[in-house]
């Protein structure tokens, strides 16, 4: 069984180790099912489905990826968060909006990975 994010901070660590043992059904299972992805640049992709695609070609693409200083966590009520991470790749900032679910676990419903200035 796959752990999950009992924490909006262990999201960004959880996807770092999923994407660099190309574990796709692992990356998708961080979104919820109705999620929302600010990526391509400038397109969104909606819904855990296309998540996974997106994230299969991301992970045959190869390379690793590194868990980012992560910025404080803004909780709004018990149950949903903004998380941010300062990036490696200075492609301007990371945020996602998070909720948790019914089971305690917790998964992103907005991810925008990339903001340029």
């Amino acid at each position: 069984m796959t752990p999950f994010a009992k924490t909006p901070e262990d999201l960004s660590r959880l996807f770092v180790e999923r994407a660099n043992a190309r574990d796709v059904d692992g990356l998708a299972a961080l979104y919820a099912e109705d999620a929302v992805l600010a990526f391509p640049p400038g397109q969104q992709t909606v819904g855990r489905a296309g998540i996974r695609e997106l994230m299969a070609q991301l992970v045959s693409r190869g390379g690793e990826f590194t868990v980012e200083e992560a910025l404080p966590t803004v909780y709004y009520g018990d149950d949903l968060a903004l998380t941010s991470t300062k990036p490696s790749d200075d492609t301007g900032g990371r945020v996602q909006i998070v909720r948790r679910e019914a089971d305690g676990s917790w998964v992103r419903i907005i991810d925008r990975p990339e903001i340029h200035s």
